[in-house]
C-alpha cells in the first residue's frame, strides 16, 4: 500500500512499535479505556513468552504510516497454528478442510490474545484507514495463500466495514450491569425474592470464615503474584491442560498496569486459598483468571462475581464483564449480551458451508439471547 503517501508494513514484534504512537491510537482521548489494547498488555504477551511462534501465536500486527514516518493505524494481528486460546470456535471448520484434503493452519487472527473481550480491532481514525488494514490483511493472507483471516470480539462498529465477503458470527456473555446503585443491597432489591433470598444465602456460605482482600496498584506484591500463580496455574491444568502465561506475564503486566489490575484473594487466618485477577476500564470491570486450591461451595461465585459488583459499585463502574460463555451467571445478576466476529475463509466451498451454518447459528443465538433476556432474575414490572 502507498496511497496518498501512507505505507503498509507487517511487524513480528510490538517492542519495535513506539509504545506512544501505538497506546495514542488504542485509545485516543474521548474513547472508552479498554486495557488489553494498549502496548503494554499486547507486548507483554510477546516478552514473556505467551503469545510466541512456540506457543502457536506469530505476531503479525498491522501498522500503517503516514509519509513522515508517523503511525497513524494499526491492529493486532498474529498468524496462528491452531486455534486454542481464542474464545471464537472454529476447529469444526480446520477439520472439515483437512478432511478435504485442504490446509487450514496457519491461518490470520485479528485479536487480543487469550482474552475474550469486545473492543476495537481496527486502531485508526477514519473508516478509510480501518479499511485499508482490512484490505491489507486479507491481501497478506492471500499472497501467502493462508486459509483464512478472522477478526474476533469486534465493536459493531468495526463489524460494519466488513464487506460481503464476510462471514458474520455472533455468540453471547453474560454482563452485569449497574443502574446506579449505590449498594450490593439496592442490587439485590431489583431481583425476585427467590433469587435474592439464594444469593444472600450463596454469600453467606461463602464467605463463611474467609476475608476478601482486594490488591491493586502498589499492592500487587512479588508474593502476592507468586500465591495467584498457583491458583492460575492449577486452574489451567484442569481445564485447558497448558496455560499459556507464564509466572513473568504477571510481573510484566504488573509493572506496566498494576494500577489498572484488581486481584481479589480469599484469605483464611491470612492464608489466601483463592484468587480472581480483573483489570480496570474507564467503565467496566473485566474478569480475566480465578483459581483455587482449596475449593469450597460459592467461593468461585463470591470471589469472581460478588466481589466484582462490589468494587463496581464502589467505584462507579458501569458494567462487569465476567468472562466467555456461562448461563450460570444469569442467576447471579449476569445479563445476555451479543458478541461478533468476522471471518473470512479462501476456500470457496469452505466459506459457502460455514455461511450455512453461521446463517442457523445466528438465529438460534438470537433466539436463545431473546429467551434469556426475558428470564432474567429481576422483578418484573408492568
Amino acid at each position: 500500500m502507498n496511497e496518498a503517501g501512507h505505507t503498509l508494513r507487517f511487524v513480528n514484534a510490538l517492542k519495535s512499535v513506539s509504545a506512544l504512537s501505538w497506546n495514542a491510537l488504542a485509545n485516543p482521548p474521548g474513547a472508552r479505556f479498554d486495557p488489553f489494547i494498549t502496548w503494554e498488555f499486547l507486548e507483554a504477551m510477546e516478552s514473556s513468552g505467551a503469545a510466541i511462534p512456540r506457543t502457536g501465536w506469530q505476531p503479525w500486527h498491522a501498522l500503517i504510516e503516514d509519509e513522515a514516518g508517523a503511525l497513524i493505524a494499526a491492529m493486532p494481528m498474529y498468524a496462528k497454528g491452531h486455534s486454542r486460546g481464542e474464545f471464537v470456535f472454529d476447529h469444526a471448520w480446520a477439520d472439515a478442510l483437512q478432511r478435504a484434503g485442504g490446509q487450514y493452519y496457519p491461518k490470520l487472527l485479528v485479536a487480543v490474545p487469550f482474552t475474550p473481550v469486545t473492543g476495537r480491532r481496527l486502531l485508526a481514525n477514519t473508516p478509510e484507514l480501518k479499511q485499508a488494514l482490512i484490505d491489507g490483511a486479507r491481501g497478506l493472507a492471500e499472497s501467502n495463500e493462508l486459509s483464512s483471516l478472522h477478526l474476533n470480539f469486534i465493536d459493531e462498529t468495526d463489524g460494519a466495514l466488513m464487506g460481503e465477503d464476510f462471514l458474520r458470527r455472533q455468540d453471547q456473555q453474560f454482563h452485569w450491569i449497574n443502574r446506579g446503585y449505590k449498594s450490593f443491597d439496592e442490587f439485590l432489591g431489583e431481583l425476585s425474592s427467590e433469587k435474592r433470598k439464594n444469593l444472600r444465602k450463596e454469600r453467606q456460605k461463602a464467605q463463611a470464615g474467609l476475608t476478601f482482600r482486594h490488591y491493586t496498584g502498589d499492592a500487587i506484591s512479588d508474593a502476592v503474584l507468586d500465591r495467584f500463580f498457583e491458583f492460575y496455574m492449577d486452574t489451567g491444568e484442569r481445564k485447558w491442560g497448558s496455560p499459556y502465561l507464564t509466572r513473568r506475564s504477571f510481573t510484566i503486566l504488573r509493572d506496566r498496569l498494576a494500577t489498572r489490575m484488581l486481584m481479589i484473594f480469599a484469605e483464611e487466618d491470612g492464608v489466601a486459598i483463592a484468587g480472581a485477577l480483573n483489570f480496570i476500564g474507564s467503565d467496566t470491570l473485566y474478569g480475566r483468571y480465578w483459581g483455587t486450591l482449596d475449593a469450597r461451595p460459592m467461593l468461585h461465585f463470591e470471589t469472581c462475581y460478588y466481589q466484582a459488583i462490589d468494587y463496581a459499585i464502589a467505584h462507579g463502574l458501569a458494567r462487569v464483564e465476567a468472562g466467555a460463555q456461562g448461563d450460570h451467571k444469569i442467576a447471579r445478576g449476569y445479563e445476555p449480551v451479543i458478541t461478533r466476529s468476522a471471518h473470512w475463509i479462501r476456500h470457496p466451498g469452505l466459506s459457502d458451508a460455514v455461511e450455512e451454518y453461521l446463517d442457523r447459528e445466528r438465529k438460534a443465538v438470537s433466539a436463545e439471547h431473546d429467551y434469556l433476556k426475558d428470564h432474567t432474575p429481576f422483578r418484573k414490572t408492568p
